[in-house]
């Protein structure tokens, strides 16, 4: 069991952060574990190829389906920034570190050999990793980084409304199922683990993950804020999980609404910003947004801010709409009439 311990001072410093580094990290221990999640094989199936030209045995050896995330990389993780920043760290970790770290991760087994000519090639090996990881990065993230972003921006949203409507217990305890709160005391239930820390008014930062379903990753350093890194909601509607083919010129909902406006709806199975739909449905923005605004007021579809964008999705009502094709009443809905 790991219990942390948060003074109000902790409370009031908690945040959320989003970090491309740790899509890296976690999506890279899923093809370590050799069990990728049936939630991302369409993500296996478009990266797979790609993959052939970065060096996966090296990355395996540094992150394998270990227990352990080498703490120089939850490091570069949980930093703030772009992923350029994020690599910066790694590329710039200490030997002496990078050294422990992976004694630490191979633990119970013999240190593979890609893992110890890193280390043997101290500084230059760590840049060496740095240039590794953005190859993945260029191949197996950067290509849905938009979509995945989409999806933590939204997961954010949800636990914003999880702390307005029930407080911080309903927060942290709707993260994972490993999380509970009582009283001033965060615990999670890791068997392996004996822990007690006390946050000590740094605060907690939350990383949500696409890729870290079904773990709960915690780093509890002491010389940095303890973070949580967990798997957010929403993934099943990446990798064309939820889309549909559709011809607007003989659809009901195109013909009830308008076809600009159906077509923004079926665009919005993730949150996008007025731009983003501008460019995918390649109309003008002003056009779209005034059809947001309609929409909006129609309660069909829902915003709000992250950062310096506004984001829109559609509303239950909407997928209603948009999924079903009209056919609410055949499924024992009551008839309004």
């Amino acid at each position: 069991m790991i219990r942390l311990r948060m003074s109000l001072a902790d409370v009031a410093r908690m945040r959320f952060a989003f970090s491309p580094f740790a899509e890296v990290i976690e999506s890279l221990y899923q093809l370590s574990s050799g069990r990728v999640s049936p939630l991302h094989q369409g993500w296996l199936a478009a990266t797979r190829d790609g993959l052939r030209g970065v060096d996966m045995a090296l990355l395996g050896a540094v992150v394998p389906a270990s227990a352990y995330v080498a703490d120089f990389l939850f490091v570069a993780a949980t930093g703030a920034g772009t992923i350029d920043d994020q690599l910066r760290l790694v590329a710039e970790s200490p030997v002496a570190g990078i050294r422990a770290d992976l004694a630490a991760v191979w633990e119970r087994e013999r240190m593979p050999a890609p893992a110890q000519e890193l280390v043997a090639e101290g500084a230059a090996g760590a840049r060496r990793l740095a240039d590794e990881l953005w190859r993945y990065w260029s191949v197996a993230i950067e290509p849905h980084w938009r979509e995945l972003r989409a999806v933590l921006e939204e997961d954010v949203a949800y636990r914003a409304g999880r702390l307005t409507g029930g407080g911080v217990d309903a927060l942290l305890s709707s993260l994972h199922s490993e999380i509970s709160v009582r009283g001033e005391i965060l615990r999670i239930d890791k068997p392996r683990h004996s822990v007690e820390h006390d946050l000590a008014g740094d605060g907690l930062v939350l990383v949500p993950s696409v890729f870290a379903w079904p773990n709960l990753v915690v780093d509890k350093s002491p010389d940095r804020p303890a973070s949580l890194v967990y798997a957010c909601r929403g993934v099943g509607t990446l990798w064309g999980g939820d889309a549909r083919d559709a011809d607007y010129d003989n659809d009901a909902l195109g013909a009830l609404l308008g076809h600009s406006r159906a077509a923004i709806l079926s665009c919005l199975t993730l949150p996008k910003s007025t731009t983003d739909l501008a460019r995918e449905l390649s109309q003008s923005a002003p056009s779209v947004s005034f059809h947001l605004s309609v929409l909006r007021r129609t309660g069909l579809v829902t915003s709000w801010r992250s950062g310096r964008r506004v984001l829109y999705r559609r509303t239950p009502l909407a997928s209603v709409l948009v999924t079903g094709g009209g056919s609410g009443f055949e499924r024992g809905w009551p008839d309004p009439g």
